[in-house]
């Protein structure tokens, strides 16, 4: 199985179960590797045939500015799922960054990571 990334996609949602959260909103980052065969859009030279990774990103991107969640868990899940929407994916993993998660004391960031797949 190949793999296709996209890494550092960022976008501003309001997730959190905090009510500043909710309302100021701050910015996640999305790291997403989709398990794809490839070699027929690579023997095509098709599109068609594989993953579009512009459009997956707008659609991922829509996740993150959409409906909010009280967990990033939810926010990881929902992205998951909008991946494997995309008939060539059978497995995904997706990190979801969290930088400005409200913390007392400091640190560089804050991610959960899960993998799915169709199986």
């Amino acid at each position: 199985m190949d793999v296709i990334a996209l890494h550092g996609l960022s976008a501003k949602g309001y997730h959190g179960v905090l009510p500043h959260e909710r309302a100021e909103g701050q910015t996640f980052v999305v790291d997403v590797r989709l398990g794809v065969d490839t070699r027929a859009a690579a023997a095509d030279d098709d599109l068609a045939k594989t993953v579009h990774y512009g459009v997956l990103a707008e659609q991922i991107t829509a996740v993150v500015t959409g409906e909010p969640c009280d967990l990033v868990e939810t926010l990881a899940q929902r992205i998951a799922d909008r991946c494997l929407g995309h008939q060539p994916v059978q497995w995904t993993e997706v990190t979801v960054h969290k930088p400005q998660a409200p913390i007392a004391v400091p640190f560089d960031d804050v991610t959960i990571t899960i993998k799915r797949s169709r199986a």
